[in-house]
């Protein structure tokens, strides 16, 4: 290591010091306080014995509360304290112009510190005014002088114990906030660990769901080949295995969608399906959205979405060229989506095109909503409602 490379190593521990060390009552303050008391005392202090022995007892203070106010802060303050008090005493002596620097630079130091409790800095502030006006008394010093002196201490006082308060209100407020972004990411984080288990979830679902059926089918549709060699049979097995292939990938699509973040609004979502199965299956299709738009967690807006799209493409297997109503109602304490088209001649169930009324009743059930199926009034309702 060059010498260069050393110093620049020091300045920078240096600079990081300064800037975390307290600008009021931090050790480069001290230091410097310290250095003027030193210099106050040599060459400020005048001849008079027990003005300079009063004088080293403050310093000795002021040092003893240097030394100790890290590991024994109650020592600290008491040393500090008797540092403010001596130079009062002997403050009224004529031309004595360090004691009042011992004093004031004390005091500035007592009351600035933040852990310093209200009542000793009170104490300390009486006593300290009446140490000064007996000994201002005892000099035999004039009315001006014996009310200035008090009055400089009283204003002192009030200016540090409002910039005490500043800072407190400051340091509270810097703690509340960290407080507050450590609860936001906190929650940030539990929230994205959710999403990312539903739509594990779902991803599993979907795939197990299509994988599954798939397996089954081309295992029947081989059969139906090497054992009974019925052709047509197992062509319908392998157009129904690729019925639910493509059943499967529009499934999984929509649930990676719910990882993306310009996923459309429910009603928005909604209108683009309506338009693609009418368009897809040239039926009569309608939307109607009642009540005011508002946004939904999006496991909920998923899970509508999906029932919407499993109830048309039972319209369209089972009621095909039928017309379609589907209305999506903010109104209320739920949201509820209803799809209704001419009652099939038989229930609809969960066949082999698709994950079902089951499986949609169980994704509503997850965001914890409920999902109702079956003929009301000659036509077949599907309806789903979820909490707002």
């Amino acid at each position: 290591m060059t010498l260069v490379t050393g110093l620049r190593r020091l300045t920078r521990r240096g600079v990081r010091l300064l800037r975390a060390d307290d600008p009021e009552t931090g050790w480069l303050i001290r230091i410097v306080i310290s250095a003027l008391l030193v210099w106050a005392l040599l060459y400020l202090t005048p001849a008079d014995a027990v003005v300079r022995a009063v004088l080293v007892a403050s310093l000795a203070g002021w040092f003893l509360f240097v030394a100790a106010d890290v590991r024994w802060p109650r020592l600290a303050r008491a040393g500090l304290a008797l540092a403010t008090l001596l130079p009062a005493a002997v403050a009224g002596v004529p031309e004595n112009a360090s004691a009042p620097l011992f004093l004031y630079a004390a005091l500035f130091t007592f009351v600035l510190l933040p852990r310093t409790p209200m009542w000793a800095i009170l104490v300390l502030t009486g006593t300290v005014i009446a140490v000064l006006l007996t000994g201002f008394w005892l000099a035999g010093r004039g009315t001006t002088a014996m009310l200035t002196q008090p009055t400089l201490v009283i204003i002192l006082v009030l200016f540090n114990l409002h910039r005490r308060e500043y800072r407190l209100r400051a340091e509270q407020t810097a703690l509340l906030l960290e407080q507050t972004s450590r609860t936001q990411q906190a929650q940030a984080r539990a929230a994205a660990l959710d999403e990312r288990a539903r739509i594990a979830r779902e991803l599993h679902d979907v795939l197990a769901h299509s994988l599954g059926a798939l397996g089954v089918q081309l295992e029947v549709a081989e059969a139906q080949l090497t054992e009974k060699g019925d052709v047509p049979a197992a062509a319908a097995r392998i157009r129904r295995a690729r019925r639910l292939a493509v059943d499967g990938l529009v499934e999984a699509r929509s649930a990676v969608a719910a990882l993306r973040a310009d996923v459309p609004p429910l009603s928005r979502a909604l209108g683009d399906l309506v338009a693609g199965h009418r368009a897809d299956h040239t039926t009569t299709v309608t939307l109607r959205t009642e009540g005011s738009p508002r946004g939904l967690p999006s496991g909920a807006e998923v899970s509508l979405l999906r029932t919407a799209r499993e109830a048309l493409t039972n319209a369209a297997r089972h009621a095909p060229g039928a017309p379609v109503a589907v209305v999506l109602d903010y109104r209320g304490p739920t949201v509820r989506l209803t799809v209704h088209n001419p009652a099939p001649p038989r229930p609809v169930g969960d066949g082999a095109g698709g994950y079902g009324l089951t499986g949609a009743r169980e994704r509503i059930a997850l965001v914890g909503g409920t999902l109702e199926a079956g003929v009301v009034d000659g036509a077949w309702r599907v309806t789903a409602e979820v909490p707002a």
